[in-house]
């Protein structure tokens, strides 16, 4: 498993979230991550559709360093903000999503240069609507439009041009401001060249209207661009925003309401029905059920009770609850999902690599043939005219934005997808990883199965009532915590009160003990009744062995020393496992089962959910596991390992792949790639389905990049490309490849 294994390279090292103002394409981002690289021990991967950059910084740079060679850049930089949102009193968002929004400057800038472009363009195209000496009108129309609404792509150009670097605002500003000066120069030289009305556009030398119509079609594509940013990036403030504003906290006996966010851990806060849980904590008081969609995607309400686990963000259907806090602010299951989201979107896919490496020469192989049209045409034609409106074209078709957004933009939209559906990305490298699986191992305990154990049955001797010895077993198991216990508990007490058990006594991986109406209990494995006076004869032998047989877990009950049942309890397999594992097969992945259980019950668990027997590895202890993930791919396959457990950790380090469960522990959870927030195997076919869908949305995106520019530019270089046209088109390039990206919005609808 590769994706994340950079930040770990350097022990001594520490990240650094940084939101950067000024970049507009793949050169300047380019410009960053070089600049930062710079510095001694530092990497930087900077992402341009979110303006921030994720850097890995040596313990003795400082944060104003950092910020500094940036500014030094040409750019500045802030220390990001934390992902998880923070609320005013009133419970209202202040920063989630708040670089994504339109600036307002950028709006105004494009009214105003439409308002004097329309009429720049109808005097200067269409003869009927001349009148004698237009063309000062002309100057006058374009000069705001040229000064003032393409400001930001001169200042952008003049900055870079202070580093001696060169960026797509270079080519925008040079291609703008020369088909305005070329033409202010012309009218001065001859203030008579408009003096007749209904000149055709061959009949004159001005490209007032060029510099006009291209400004502020840039103009336009960037606003549109950045209303698509906003769009992309929905899924992630959606996400950040579902936490509950407010909390009711119980103090000194009293209910207060107080932001969500002034909760401390270890308060107890009450959540009524119809109320979101304001963070996660454990249920000390009623029960209910909960609706976890918003976070898990599963529909089904969980039922929760006295000291059942809860998690923030989620709805209180029905009952009454009062929770202790255990987790808040950046702690919670919310934030440390943001968290996954932001870091992923931050990352940098392989694939991008080429878009960048070329981006960092782009521009100046531009500006060259840029030059050499105009000289080749200047040469060729005698026709200065002709030569400089094949110049401009090129500057301006040239513009790299849409190969800057390709990458980035696909990956925001399908990782903030992922996470409304419940299923976390940890970074880019993983949907290079998902497209080469051939093979997933499941674990079963917890990830095939409930992990859940439930009482299947009670076989007792002859004589013996099977219903009312599960209930004295179940009045002594009720005092233990033990899950094989507590199952048996849970299927006496469904068949009415309990008695009460005393000298309860427990043996840690032996059974328990206790009196129980007058009668000796004692309930355990074989060696625990046998060490209490218990003879164990042949009915008890094939009573026990027809529950291992079965695939059980088998209790033996005696009763004053005389054995009286077994009771069998057994993992229950989740409902949706056999089609979730048949989906997988249907895609061509090979699905192995992983389990510490004896082969009998392996393979009875295997053939109810479809896998085939050959493809089970029984009795693995949890040391081993990740050595059976090893002898796959030593046979040369890619493996995914889905698993939820502590126990599960190496195996899914050690995996191509792994995908924790999120019901699993955060010990899981750290060491996969891709986490489930749900229960359901079905989640592991979207994920995949997922990130193919999401990478060859990039991929779709890349090619028409830079099949855009590679076709363009000699078409521009021709002659055959008029300079506003070449405006619209790349304008056009970079809202195409966003929309493109936003496809992946529908995913799963």
């Amino acid at each position: 498993m590769t994706s994340h294994a950079p930040e770990h390279a350097l022990p001594e090292a520490r990240t650094v979230n940084l939101d950067i103002q000024g970049m507009t394409c793949a050169s300047c981002v380019n410009r960053v991550e070089r600049k930062l690289g710079k510095l001694p021990g530092v990497t930087a991967s900077v992402n341009l559709p979110l303006e921030t950059a994720k850097v890995q910084v040596p313990h003795d740079i400082s944060d104003q360093t950092l910020i500094s060679t940036v500014e030094a850049a040409g750019y500045t930089a802030t220390l990001k903000k934390p992902t998880v949102p923070e609320h005013d009193e009133h419970g209202h968002d202040e920063h989630a999503g708040h670089q994504h929004l339109v600036p307002s400057h950028l709006f105004l800038r494009l009214v105003i240069s439409a308002l004097f472009t329309i009429p720049l363009f109808v005097i200067s195209m269409i003869p009927a609507a001349q009148f004698p000496h237009w063309g000062w009108v002309a100057f006058a129309l374009a000069t705001p439009v040229v000064f003032y609404g393409a400001w930001p792509f001169h200042k952008a150009a003049a900055i870079n041009a202070r580093h001696f670097s060169s960026t797509m605002d270079t080519l925008v500003s040079l291609g703008v401001l020369a088909a305005y000066l070329f033409s202010a120069i012309q009218l001065i030289l001859d203030p008579q060249m408009t003096a007749h009305t209904g000149m055709a556009m061959s009949e004159h030398a001005l490209y007032f209207e060029t510099a006009g119509v291209v400004a502020t079609l840039l103009l336009l594509g960037r606003y549109l661009e950045h209303r698509a940013k906003s769009s992309a990036s929905d899924a992630l403030k959606s996400l950040l925003n579902l936490g509950a504003k407010d909390a009711v906290v119980l103090r000194d006996g009293q209910e207060i309401r107080i932001p969500a966010a002034q909760l401390q851990v270890g308060e107890h806060f009450v959540v009524r029905p119809g109320e979101k849980i304001a963070t996660d904590g454990i249920v000390v008081e009623g029960t209910s059920a909960v609706d976890t969609s918003l976070l898990t995607g599963e529909s089904v309400p969980q039922e929760v009770m006295d000291g059942s686990e809860v998690t923030g963000a989620t709805l209180n259907t029905s009952g009454r609850l009062v929770i202790k806090a255990t987790r808040v602010g950046s702690e919670t299951t919310l934030a440390q999902m943001g968290k996954l989201v932001s870091e992923a979107q931050s990352g940098k896919a392989p694939i991008a690599r080429l878009a960048d490496r070329i981006s960092a020469v782009f521009v100046p192989i531009v500006l060259a043939i840029a030059v050499a049209t105009f000289a080749i045409w200047w040469l060729v034609s005698s026709d200065p005219y002709q030569a400089f409106s094949a110049a401009v074209a090129v500057l301006v078709i040239a513009c790299p934005c849409a190969l800057g957004l390709a990458t980035p933009i696909g990956l925001l939209v399908g990782t903030g997808r992922g996470a409304q559906l419940g299923i976390l990305i940890r970074g880019p490298q993983v949907l290079e990883d998902t497209r080469k699986l051939d093979t997933i191992v499941l674990d079963k305990t917890g990830t095939v199965t409930t992990g859940v154990m439930a009482h299947v049955g009670t076989s007792p001797v002859p004589g013996v009532d099977a219903d009312e010895i599960l209930a004295l077993a179940a009045a002594v198991e009720h005092h233990s915590e033990h899950p094989i216990a507590q199952a048996i508990a849970r299927a006496g007490a469904e068949r009415g009160p309990l008695e009460k058990a005393t000298d309860f006594r427990s043996e840690p991986g032996g059974g328990v003990s206790g009196i129980v109406a007058g009668k000796q209990l004692v309930v355990g494995r074989p060696s625990w009744l046998e060490a209490q006076g218990t003879v164990l004869d042949s009915t008890a032998h094939a009573l026990l062995n027809e529950a291992e047989a079965a695939g059980s877990t088998a209790i033996l009950v005696s009763v004053d020393q005389q054995f009286q049942a077994i009771i069998s309890v057994a993992d229950q397999i989740k409902d949706s496992s056999a089609a979730a594992i048949k989906a997988l097969q249907q895609r061509g992945l090979r699905v192995v089962l992983l389990t510490g259980d004896n082969t009998s019950v392996a393979t009875k668990v295997a053939a109810k959910v479809g896998i085939d027997p050959q493809d089970v590895f029984a009795g693995v202890f949890p040391a081993d596991k990740a050595k059976a993930i090893s002898s796959l791919q030593e046979q040369g396959k890619v493996v995914a390992m889905v698993g939820d457990g502590v126990n599960d950790a190496p195996a899914l380090a050690q995996a191509d792949l792994g995908i924790a469960m999120g019901s699993g522990t955060d010990v899981a959870i750290e060491a996969a790639d891709i986490t489930l927030m749900g229960n359901d195997l079905h989640q592991v076919s979207a994920a995949i389905d997922l990130s193919a869908k999401t990478l060859a949305t990039i991929k779709m995106n890349l090619f028409w990049a830079f099949a855009y520019n590679t076709a363009g530019i000699p078409i521009a270089a021709l002659g055959l490309l008029n300079p506003m046209i070449a405006g619209a088109a790349m304008a056009a390039s970079s809202v195409l490849v966003v929309a493109n990206s936003l496809r992946l919005r529908s995913f799963g609808k």
